[in-house]
């Protein structure tokens, strides 16, 4: 691989979890995946995002932390292949979605500024893209019940939010791949088109692919 510290994202339901797991897997590698159905705030944000954004996020952008910085002592990032099913940047990512008050919005923004800059950032970041519609189809399949209500706005917005920071982000290198077609689960030729994706030297911060 070309790359040591790998970061798999992309919108909720594209298959980041699988794939990463996969990929460790495959190239017998140490796997890092997000620690987020312990969130007290998870299901009270469902069901009143308004009353529950700010601490939903600030305990995820916590977790994340502690996570991090575990990974880094554990690991030289520098020489060792690690690969995650997230990138601590989603932190900002969802705040900038979900936080509607400017005042919250703007301290989270100061917090994270902080923090990120003490977090080693992967060394590229490979993005699922698939369509709504797949991403709500798998959303239902998987049958979590706090997720059932998520809107196609939501996910677009999501979607949007994702790419936007990740433009003007400079830390890392990213892929943006549409996997609205790959079955990467079930079809390994799927599989391999994308560590084969991963397998290259990129001189552009942000591909399209």
């Amino acid at each position: 691989m070309e790359y040591n510290f790998i970061a798999i994202e992309g919108c909720i339901g594209t298959g980041k979890t699988s794939f990463a797991k996969m990929l460790a897997q495959d190239i017998s590698v140490p796997l890092a995946l997000e620690s987020f159905e312990d969130n007290p705030y998870l299901e009270k944000f469902y069901k009143d995002p308004k009353n529950n954004a700010f601490s939903l996020e600030l305990y995820f952008m916590a977790e994340r932390y502690n996570q991090q910085k575990r990974i880094a002592q554990k690991f030289n990032l520098f020489n060792q292949i690690v690969v995650a099913d997230y990138a601590f940047i989603k932190s900002q990512v969802f705040a900038n979605i979900t936080l509607e008050n400017p005042d919250d919005l703007q301290l989270f923004k100061m917090l994270f500024n902080i923090i990120n800059q003490n977090i080693k950032a992967p060394d590229i970041i490979l993005y699922l893209h698939k369509s709504t519609d797949v991403l709500l189809e798998n959303i239902k399949k998987r049958g979590r019940t706090y997720e059932q209500n998520i809107s196609a706005e939501y996910l677009n917005t999501l979607h949007q939010a994702y790419i936007q920071y990740l433009k003007q982000q400079s830390k890392s290198k990213v892929i943006m791949v549409d996997t609205t077609d790959l079955d990467f689960v079930k079809n390994k030729r799927d599989f391999y088109y994308l560590k084969d994706v991963l397998s290259k030297k990129y001189t552009e911060k942000f591909n399209f692919i």
